[in-house]
């Protein structure tokens, strides 16, 4: 009998049908009740098992994480928990799980530590926990695809090996195929990557924006979607050294036209999860509730998980340059009271407590600044008649303060050439996109998201490692 997922039984249940399942034990009580889970779903379903039915031997192999095939009919529940319940006719062990194995991993049914968690990333997908979030992150990943699909952007595959380093930060990873113990040498003794298999120095990329602009400026708008990476020596919440962006460009937009198409994908997106996610995001909304309890008054969130995808989605995002928030802040009463932990001063980045008094506290509403310092600002920004900001934007959310950053990108290729000057970026490095400004340049604009940011906005999840399947962070490669 052909197989048929959880979710589609639990979804439209058939009283009276004999249905086959196949998926682990969750749990099994009194070797008669089966908590049966397959991953489509987060909820299991019951099955019910007449020991007398069957051989003593079965009963003992079906233990917890042990995968079943099972054929019944299914019935209305005798018992609360479950609306119905497979009355088991056969049952078939597909894989044995040893209990005292068991017992030492993810899988034993107890709640364990976030951390233990990441140790077993392996296994972790068994649990309820990281089930709803990799359900969740798929959902957010088709949502993006299908916004711009439907939007009739095209979805541009942009090198993950480049010799171009996007943000100017140097923190990259180089990939070579020299001997690193007798690499060759040039006469002065440096490394001579001419011998290298690219014929020179090349690395693992830290953003597609670049070459989304080429795209952008033939095809009008593209986006992307891929792996980038950072070797940032930061073992924090929030950084991870793989991680996947969403970088969206599009040929004649200005800055007012980047923040109305960011706006609207981000409202998108909650929306579509708030719509389509319903299950999984009850499960982490009062997984999140319990865990406010336990701490402070002061740090508990003001909003629950739901409440924060409804902010994005139903509220109008208040717009303000950099400049007007700085005066914001001076005026707040933290400020005064001097409770920032980082001082406020025109021409310094904003810190995320900044950032979120004025999402949670100034205008209760998400926030978009715009007209940062050109100091503080990547080489590609656009600079404005004042000679002091450029056409730059962030998106501050509640909880997490920055999720977006982009900009209108400077098209005019004496300014451009300047701004490379002053980031000491060689013109012969990056030639190809200077090009672009020589042949029919146009304003156009684009903005960048960080995919795993946003699914710990979405999940409520608070450390970046447990949203995305196997994190790679300093001395962590593992699996």
């Amino acid at each position: 009998m052909k197989r048929i997922k959880i979710a589609d039984v639990l979804a439209n249940p058939t009283i009276g049908e004999t249905i086959t399942v196949k998926g682990w034990v969750k749990a099994n009580r009194a070797n008669r009740f089966l908590q049966i889970n397959d991953g489509s779903t987060i909820n299991n379903i019951q099955a019910v098992v007449d020991f007398e039915n069957f051989d003593e031997a079965l009963l003992k192999r079906l233990t917890t994480a042990s995968a079943v095939s099972i054929t019944g009919e299914l019935v209305e529940s005798q018992g609360a928990g479950q609306a119905v319940e497979v009355v088991v006719e056969t049952i078939e062990v597909l894989g044995d799980a040893n209990p005292d194995e068991v017992q030492k991993t993810v899988m034993q049914p107890k709640r364990h530590s976030l951390e233990f968690l990441r140790e077993q990333a392996h296994l972790r997908f068994r649990t309820n926990l990281f089930g709803a979030v990799f359900r969740i992150r798929h959902a957010v990943a088709y949502a993006v695809h299908k916004y711009f699909n439907d939007q009739r952007f095209y979805y541009l595959h942009t090198p993950i090996i480049t010799g171009s380093d996007a943000e100017g930060a140097g923190e990259m990873f180089r990939v070579s195929t020299l001997d690193p113990k007798n690499p060759p040498l040039n006469e002065d003794g440096s490394i001579d990557y001419s011998q290298d298999f690219f014929g020179k120095p090349v690395n693992l990329t830290v953003s597609g924006q670049l070459e989304a602009e080429l795209g952008a400026l033939a095809l009008g708008q593209v986006y992307t979607f891929g792996p980038t990476f950072r070797a940032e020596n930061s073992n924090t919440s929030r950084h991870l050294a793989e991680f996947w962006m969403i970088e969206p460009e599009v040929a004649f937009n200005d800055l007012k036209d980047n923040m109305d198409l960011t706006e609207d994908f981000l409202k998108y997106i909650a929306n579509y999860i708030l719509t389509n996610c319903a299950d999984d995001l009850a499960f982490l909304n009062e997984r999140e509730a319990k865990e406010q309890k336990s701490k402070p008054q002061n740090e508990r969130s003001e909003l629950s998980l739901i409440e924060r995808l409804e902010f994005v989605r139903d509220n109008e995002f208040k717009r303000l340059t950099y400049t007007e928030a700085i005066e914001v802040l001076k005026r707040s009463k933290p400020y005064k009271k001097k409770k920032f932990k980082y001082d406020v001063e025109w021409g310094v980045d904003l810190q995320s407590e900044h950032e979120r008094y004025l999402v949670e506290k100034e205008f209760k509403c998400p926030v978009i600044l715009t007209d940062y310092p050109a100091e503080i600002k990547a080489f590609y920004m656009r600079q404005n008649d004042d000679g002091k900001t450029v056409a730059a934007m962030d998106v501050l959310f509640p909880g997490i303060g920055e999720i977006v950053g982009g900009s209108q990108r400077e098209e005019r290729l004496d300014i451009l050439k300047k701004k490379c000057a002053d980031f000491n970026i060689p013109e012969e490095e990056i030639w190809w996109y200077l090009d672009t400004r020589r042949f029919g340049s146009v304003p156009h604009a684009g903005f960048g998201l960080g995919f795993e940011r946003m699914v710990m906005f979405v999940t409520g999840m608070t450390n970046i490692r447990d949203v995305i399947p196997f994190p790679r962070t300093p001395q962590n490669a593992e699996f």
